[in-house]
């Protein structure tokens, strides 16, 4: 089963990644906890030019350049670890190019939806994380860590990735589950794994 967490900044997806890869493990379940972008030595390469902030791609060349990091992701990382029957959960995939690029930067949406459609794979669940712009703007005030480039976007940028992912799951009911993320961390893994749990059953 491949599942991934969507949201927007301060959803808090990383760390119910963790935790939810956690509670896989402990249900004596092989899975593989994988992030993007990244999740392969080369994916990672475009992390770090993606996210250092130091060029300012346009919304196309950044779009593509996620593609090359989720291509080489999928190919090295997500499809290996499927064939062995390991449940794979990631942290963001293309979702976040359709909410961020399309949605946020006004990419062209029809355009990610074909490069969407050549990777060749879709999750079997996509869990989104949806916050209110209060909270999310109050824990990534609070985050430990330095700012990356989306994080430093405005606050229409923002609002404009949290309406794309709500109208992504929209379109996608079958796939999609919102997940109010508003409240602790132990509430929202909560809220994941009964989902998560229903999902396996009926696998």
């Amino acid at each position: 089963m491949f599942i991934t967490l969507e949201g927007g900044e301060g959803a808090g997806k990383s760390t119910q990644a963790r935790r939810l890869a956690a509670w896989l493990a402990g249900q004596g379940r092989p899975v593989l906890l994988t992030r993007e972008p990244g999740g392969s030595p080369g994916a990672e390469t475009l992390r770090g030019l993606l996210l250092s902030g130091l060029h300012d791609w346009s919304p196309e060349a950044e779009t593509l350049l996620h593609f090359a990091a989720r291509a080489e992701h999928v190919a090295r990382t997500i499809r290996p670890a499927l064939a062995a029957g390991m449940v794979v959960v990631c942290d963001r995939f293309y979702d976040s190019t359709m909410a961020y690029q399309g949605y946020g930067q006004g990419a062209d949406q029809a355009h990610i939806a074909g490069l969407i459609a050549l990777l060749g794979i879709a999750p079997d669940l996509t869990l989104v994380l949806d916050v209110s712009e209060a909270v999310a703007t109050a824990r990534m005030a609070a985050r430990a860590r330095a700012l990356d480039r989306y994080d430093r976007l405005g606050a229409g940028f923002h609002a404009r990735v949290a309406d794309g992912f709500r109208s992504i799951a929209a379109a996608h009911p079958a796939r999609c589950r919102v997940i109010d993320a508003n409240g602790n961390a132990d509430q929202v893994l909560a809220a994941v794994t009964t989902i998560v749990a229903s999902r396996l059953q009926g696998a």
